[in-house]
């Protein structure tokens, strides 16, 4: 049965991520992956520029859809059967995306993944024109600001395709601006029922989907190098290594609650948009270990110092983002804010280590991990003295 689409209470109690939330989330992995075995390639071909500046702009177009309707959802999740039809046609949006990155890597053709994202972002407008049908006032306006934003910027990605190939980065970066400055431009006046604790649950449950894709990337890539050469002396210390670094990294993530931090939304906005380096770098790890992978049994065209790169640059800029965005703020203490910049120096740093870097920059964020929680755990043994 079809009803009004009415906004949901901020203080709603045992709010919760829905079953169709975690699909909508899975479904967006396919895409994810694309544009890290794209990253791959490039990289193992010794072609990084063009590698990280096409996955920066198509994990951009990914992150950004799945942004806009883990937001809306947040606020007017109705779960009746409208809003489970338009929400599948968003996933089989992504999913049409997810095919067009191959061809927009290789050969500049944007066609398909703007088509997909056509379907995805229509969708998000009949969502919202739905919500502004139910609302009245302030409420009103901003659903229909929404709508209408959303609608300029799908009009705005259409230069994709009538420029040439070259301008894509500057196209994605001015189209970027632009989407991010639409909820800021839409909310000014009337800010939007998300709900604090949703809204990190739902970050969290992505983050560990990422992650989850990491490990299985690099698993494929460990298991594809030993069928081929048989050299588990040399492949297994990257697996070790590249595991222990993607456990530190769920650890380090979910070893503070955020969810009170979320207080407006321009705490909440600089944290959700920071994630874009969080999940593309968590993403990219594993992308990073394959290629570790690769050059370590002679199939990549790169040396040992760019492979560790793959997997340190990446490592670092995690652990830099999460404390910056995220951890930080429930840190207390110059020891406990140290812990993870320093741990980021300490990953960068075993670039350097040559073909023993991915092992080594596990055994530092395992280190890291040990550090955190021994720091935690005689804080609060001082607490409770005191």
């Amino acid at each position: 049965m079809t009803v009004l689409m009415r906004a949901r209470s901020r203080d709603e109690a045992h709010r919760a991520a829905t079953p169709l939330e975690l699909f909508f989330d899975l479904c967006f992995v396919v895409a994810i992956a694309q544009a890290g075995r794209q990253l791959v390639h490039d990289l193992a071909e010794g072609h990084p520029g063009h590698g990280i500046v096409g996955y920066l702009m198509l994990f951009f177009a990914v992150w950004w859809a799945w942004v806009n309707f883990s937001w809306f959802s947040s606020a007017y999740d109705t779960d009746d059967v409208l809003y489970r039809v338009v929400t599948l046609v968003q996933i089989a949006g992504v999913l049409v995306l997810a095919a067009g990155i191959p061809r927009a890597f290789t050969a500049g053709d944007f066609r398909l993944v703007w088509f997909g994202y056509l379907v995805m972002r229509l969708a998000m407008v009949t969502q919202w024109l739905r919500a502004g049908h139910g609302a009245q006032g302030a409420e009103r306006r901003t659903a229909l600001h929404y709508a209408a934003g959303v609608t300029a910027c799908q009009v705005g990605w259409l230069a994709l395709l009538f420029l040439p190939a070259g301008d894509a980065p500057w196209v994605f970066v001015v189209m970027g601006l632009l989407e991010l400055s639409v909820p800021a431009l839409a909310e000014r006046r009337r800010q939007t029922s998300w709900h604090p604790h949703h809204i990190a649950e739902r970050y969290g449950l992505f983050t560990i989907i990422v992650l989850g894709e990491t490990v299985s990337a690099a698993t494929v890539a460990v298991q594809s190098a030993l069928d081929r050469h048989e050299e588990p002396g040399v492949l297994l210390p990257i697996a070790a290594g590249g595991l222990l670094l993607v456990f530190a990294a769920y650890w380090i993530y979910f070893a503070v609650p955020i969810h009170l931090h979320l207080r407006s939304n321009r705490q909440a906005f600089l944290w959700g948009y920071g994630h874009y380096l969080v999940f593309g770098s968590a993403a990219a790890i594993g992308a990073g270990i394959e290629v570790a992978v690769e050059e370590s049994v002679g199939t990549a065209h790169l040396s040992a110092f760019a492979a560790a790169a793959c997997v340190t640059v990446p490592g670092a800029l995690y652990m830099a983002t999460v404390w910056l965005i995220h951890s930080r703020h429930q840190k207390r203490g110059p020891a406990q804010q140290l812990v993870l910049p320093v741990a980021a120096v300490l990953v960068l740093a075993c670039t350097f280590a040559g073909h023993g870097a991915v092992p080594a920059a596990g055994l530092v964020a395992a280190a890291t991990v040990a550090v955190g929680v021994t720091l935690t755990a005689r804080q609060g043994t001082a607490l409770e003295e005191e």
